[in-house]
């Protein structure tokens, strides 16, 4: 199998392309290859397959093992890896998720090669029994978790796959180890939860760390970025627009008032190609 190590933000894939649809296996191979002592060393594994619906479909598959419905550090790289393999010569084009649908992406090319990608992400579904979790509100706002005997206030967003947007005094030093894991599989979310721990910093900037389900602590989530984006509008702490400042690096995200999409801006880097 011929690969490409790539990351968005030091969020890290193994991106596969050239299958003909989702090997029954896959979930295998990601265990494996993810392993960052006796294999690649990943977040996951992406595979780039054919579509119906749109110019390419990607399906991620989680470290772990299990299948994530979206991620917004991915689909850059799919984004870049179509462009930059000459597997496509536009800078508009479409990609197939699980999650989130068919998603438009424009390329920001400088030298033949892909440089920044802006993905339109869809618009956010707030209702709580649809992110899902067990909470019959719309939004859910606010809204109290306790584990341990600590209290947690969370907002929740999908964004095409789950996000607890949790507001801390210091993102940047909480304790992902201890919260994280515990909250991803609370009884509130019944097909676990991506937790983001946010500091809003000023109307157009925020720092986030998160836990990522299926995965643990990442050095991005896009998708995170665009669910704090949209809690931090819906919790009055930001406006439409602003810098979600990442361990990884900062990705750009805007909530459109008139279409009610989000989308997100970020870099996607290819690292080096091997073959297992």
């Amino acid at each position: 199998m011929q690969f490409t190590k790539m990351h968005g933000l030091g969020n890290d894939f193994i991106v596969v392309h050239g299958e003909p649809s989702l090997p029954a296996d896959a979930a295998e191979r990601a265990v494996e290859l993810c392993n960052r002592y006796f294999g690649i060393g990943a977040d996951g594994l992406v595979y780039i397959l054919p579509s119906e619906r749109a110019d390419f479909k990607m399906r991620i598959i989680n470290s772990d093992g299990s299948e994530a419905e979206q991620c917004g550090n991915a689909i850059r790289c799919v984004a870049k890896y179509v462009y930059d393999n000459r597997l496509i010569d536009r800078e508009a084009i479409t990609i197939e998720t699980l999650g989130a649908g068919v998603q438009p992406v424009q390329l920001e090319v400088e030298d033949g090669s892909v440089r920044r990608v802006r993905v339109d992400m869809g618009e956010p579904i707030l209702n709580g029994l649809d992110v899902p979790t067990t909470i019959e509100a719309n939004p859910v706002i606010g809204q109290s978790v306790e584990i341990d005997g600590r209290e947690f206030k969370f907002t929740a967003v999908s964004m095409g796959n789950p996000h607890a947007v949790i507001y801390v005094d210091d993102a940047v030093g909480f304790d992902l180890a201890t919260w994280g894991p515990k909250l991803e599989t609370h009884p509130l979310f019944p097909r676990k939860i991506n937790v983001e721990f946010a500091k809003v910093n000023s109307a157009e900037q925020v720092d986030m760390r998160v836990w990522e389900r299926g995965a643990g602590p990442t050095l991005a989530c896009g998708t995170g970025a665009c669910a704090t984006l949209v809690s931090s509008v819906l919790n009055g702490l930001t406006g439409r627009s602003a810098t979600v400042s990442l361990a990884g690096g900062d990705l750009f995200i805007e909530w459109i008032e008139d279409n009610n999409r989000v989308y997100m801006t970020g870099p996607a880097e290819a690292v080096y190609t091997g073959t297992v």
